[in-house]
């Protein structure tokens, strides 16, 4: 056997020694099933939505191109426009209050043409389709019966007119465009909100208006087209391709992060990769050196036990893809209320790729050592392998670069943000660096130790240090299992923190929309007639869009920019404007100084700080703002820090009333009502005496924050148990390779007359310390990743439960000893006859 073997020999050789349930590769089967099977299943339901919003985009949106205004209709030139590039079809959008007997609701009034839907048809219960309603009728929204009281027939009221509930919405075509909902939707035809004296001057509404283009027409073309022709129009223009932008941003950041938290996960589980292929070839340590005494070469070694390991990672892959084949339509149907994705199995060859490749690269990594490290000794080293553990292996480090150098590639090559990817990867190396370290430095202190009178406690510290200690994998079992329990419940508990301990305190009950100016006495009157001691704070409520900014001799026009600055979406689109006389509640002036009362000077605007600073607005600089087709022009006199807790009037743009004061406009309104107040009558009282005006439910918008929320929460525990559990299978490994030495010295030491519950007694003492010393570690990493994706993946406030978070962490420990000792239960049932004859 002077040559090397064919590789059919070295194959023939591997699948006899192969166990058919791969025995003692076991655990490489589960590492990889674990972290292919997540990333399998971020990647295919990341794919399918996204797919569905670039196949289904037409549908989406309701059109080609849509185009929306502020207060306003089209004008004819605007509409002339957009015909010429193929069929429209407008409407308006606004908050409105709907009532029945004694009940009311607020909810979000959709008027539609008879062109309506441009693309997809509406679905009522029932199976029928329809278009728009006929006049005096609407579809609502199963919400809309529900809090109305109606059934279907019945009749009910939006402003002065007297509808019929003519059908109930069962899938609306293009609801996920239409944004956020404030209340159940109703349909009504496009007359409607102007014959009930919901459209006076100054009304907040939206027009839209939806384009289905003649072919061969491009969406981007017509929206730089329409753009340049109507600069100062204030449009906001969305094209087929960004049918949803909100949920885009939502899939591609959550996508980004599972992706992440998914391969950190299978990085995770390479480490218990390793520790299994070590486990595995040190108990196939007789048949190596066998092969070796009967001629093998070293590169026979390797094939052979490379083909073995590779089938056993190929196996455990293509499992982990089915598994996340499987679950991928629990998930879909899980999310199909919030985000465009359809139920049954999706095939996305892509993202199946790219997890079997993560696979296949991680087991590369982290097994070529043991392999590499076994192929080279002789006989009689491996032989004495248990007393005199083997060195490691140079040549293994080409491989593992090589492996690593492909994850990092597909990382990049294949990341929406390669710089967040490239920190992550900085990141997790850094981890894995600062374990191995900690690791190390255990081991040298508890070789410094003094030697303790107790001898469980002296053998417990020993095994730290010893000769062929495990404790570097154990500590790196150990840091990442913990920390990933401490982030899980950092993340959970945050953002549950911004919802239930902040909100809930400081938030008003009502938001009520376009009070007439002439009647505000009238309503504050009206409130407290109902709950005297309920706070009321009106203030004047307009939209406009930025037009230019900056030096009053250098202004740069919103139009020409290329790319709106990050963080400046208060420069996109309309916003919403208002004026007063003094610094707004819950505002602190951050620099410059607030205009007097009855200001009659120059044109003055405060700004919101953190918008300042993206768009690089400075005091003294200039602000020129459309509204209702008017450019108005102000300095800025000062920058507001704004406490967006407080769920009040929060304007990013603040004007001197001489800025505004004559535009056409109404107030807005928050109240607060004493606890334990009733608002029914309340609410019919506002709905009969202004039936112009809209309510909004705070506790309404709260719960659908809270639902959103928690589907968060959801999908960041789902990733994170991934890793919990790949922490655990490191764990499991770690004292899978340390078996055999493990053996050897539970058997001296019953020789010696140690009981079990003393070798056992050994054991919890020694993964205790371990456990105890690495929870202060892991509190503080779990933590500071918490904190990282709460406040800047998420953009929510860190709000965490320490009690909460340490209480996580103690069952942590917990279940980390207890799936330690578990794991050194066979090394009691060790025979200490067999066990020394093996030797």
């Amino acid at each position: 056997m002077a040559d090397s073997l064919p590789l059919s020999a070295a194959w023939r050789i591997a699948r006899r020694d192969l166990n058919a349930r791969f025995r003692g590769l076991r655990l490489l089967l589960v590492c990889l099933f674990l972290g292919t099977g997540a990333l399998a299943a971020i990647g295919t339901l990341t794919g399918a939505i996204e797919r569905e919003l670039a196949d289904r985009g037409q549908v989406l949106l309701g059109g080609d191109l849509e185009i929306e205004v502020w207060q306003r209709d089209l004008l004819p030139e605007e509409k002339t426009a957009l015909a010429e590039y193929g069929r429209i079809s407008g409407g308006t959008r606004l908050q409105a209050m709907a009532s029945a007997g004694g009940n009311a609701a607020p909810v979000e009034l959709k008027a539609v043409d008879e062109a309506w839907p441009l693309y997809g048809r509406l679905t009522l219960e029932g199976g029928r389709t329809a278009g728009a309603p006929a006049p005096g009728e609407a579809w609502l929204a199963p919400g809309a019966l529900d809090r109305l009281g109606i059934a279907v027939g019945d009749s009910f009221r939006i402003g002065t007119v007297e509808l019929v509930a003519a059908g109930v919405i069962a899938d609306e075509p293009d609801r996920l465009s239409e944004g956020f909902q404030l209340g159940p939707t109703v349909i009504v035809a496009e007359d409607l909100p102007r014959a009930a004296g919901l459209l006076a001057p100054g009304a907040m509404y939206q027009s839209k208006y939806r384009v289905a283009f003649s072919p061969d027409r491009d969406p981007e073309a017509v929206e730089e087209a329409l753009e340049a022709r109507f600069p100062e129009a204030g449009f906001d223009l969305r094209t087929r391709d960004r049918a949803s932008p909100g949920a885009d941003r939502f899939v591609g950041r959550m996508g980004e992060f599972l992706t992440l938290v998914g391969l950190a996960a299978l990085v995770i589980a390479g480490i218990g990769i390793g520790g299994g292929v070590t486990s595995y070839l040190d108990a196939r340590r007789a048949s190596i050196a066998t092969l070796k005494v009967l001629g093998a070469t070293s590169r026979d070694i390797a094939r052979i036990y490379a083909l073995q390991v590779g089938a056993a990672a190929v196996v455990g892959s293509g499992l982990g893809l089915l598994a996340g084949l499987l679950v991928t339509p629990l998930l879909s149907a899980a999310l199909q209320d919030l985000l465009p994705v359809r139920g049954g199995f999706v095939l996305a060859p892509g993202a199946l790729l790219l997890a079997a490749g993560y696979g296949l690269l991680v087991a590369l990594v982290f097994a070529a050592p043991p392999l590499l490290r076994a192929r080279r000794f002789p006989a009689m080293a491996l032989m004495r392998a248990r007393v005199a553990p083997l060195a490691h292996d140079t040549a293994a480090l080409r491989w593992v670069a090589a492996g690593l150098a492909g994850i990092v590639a597909l990382v990049l090559l294949t990341s929406r943000d390669p710089l967040l990817a490239a920190m992550f990867l900085a990141g997790a190396a850094a981890t894995l660096g600062a374990l191995a370290l900690l690791g190390r430095a255990i081991a040298r202190l508890a070789a410094r130790l003094p030697r303790p009178a107790s001898p469980l406690l002296r053998n417990a510290i020993a095994n730290l240090h010893r000769p062929g200690s495990s404790t570097g994998a154990l500590v790196t079992a150990l840091g990442f299992g913990l920390s990933a329990f401490v982030l899980l419940a950092g993340i959970q508990t945050a953002i549950g923190g911004n919802i239930d301990r902040r909100v809930p305190q400081q938030a008003p009950d009502y938001f009520v929309l376009d009070i007439p100016r002439d009647r505000a006495a009238q309503f504050e009157t009206l409130v407290e007639s109902e709950h005297p001691g309920a706070a009321i704070r009106m203030v004047p409520a307009l939209r406009g869009s930025v037009l230019a900014y900056g030096p009053r001799d250098s202004m740069i026009r919103v139009a020409d920019l290329e790319e709106i600055p990050d963080g400046a979406w208060g420069l996109r689109g309309e916003r919403g404007l208002t004026y007063a006389d003094r610094v707004p509640p819950g505002n602190t002036l951050v620099e410059g100084e607030w205009w007097g009362p009855m200001w009659a000077g120059e044109p003055l605007v405060s700004v919101d700080e953190e918008l300042a600073e993206a768009a690089g607005i400075a005091v003294g600089d200039y602000i020129t703002v459309g509204v209702l087709g008017v450019e108005r022009t102000a300095r800025v006199a000062n920058l507001r820090r704004i406490d967006w807790e407080s769920m009040g009037f929060n304007y990013v743009f603040v004007f001197s009333p001489n800025v505004l004061q004559d535009a056409p406009h109404n107030l807005a309104a928050t109240i607060e009502l004493p606890p334990g107040a009733p608002a029914a009558a309340l609410l019919q009282r506002l709905v009969r005496e202004f039936p112009s005006s809209s309510v909004i439910e705070v506790g309404q918008v709260l719960s659908q924050a809270r639902t959103i929320l928690g589907q968060v929460g959801i999908a960041t525990f789902a990733a994170a148990s991934v890793a919990v559990l790949a922490g655990l299978a490191v764990l499991i490994g770690a004292i899978a390779a340390a078996r055999a030495a493990r053996t050897y010295d539970t058997v001296i030491l019953r020789v010696l007359g140690a009981s079990r519950r003393q070798v056992l007694a050994m054991q919890l003492v020694e993964y205790g310390l371990l456990a105890l010393a690495l929870a202060i570690v892991a509190f503080a990493l779990g933590s500071a990743l918490a904190w990282l994706v709460v406040t800047r993946l998420f953009e929510f406030d860190w709000l965490p439960d320490w009690g909460a978070m340490l209480a996580v962490l103690g069952a942590g420990v917990v279940v980390v000893i207890v799936f330690a000792l578990a794991g050194s239960l066979p090394l009691l049932r060790a025979k200490p006859a067999r066990a020394l004859r093996a030797l």
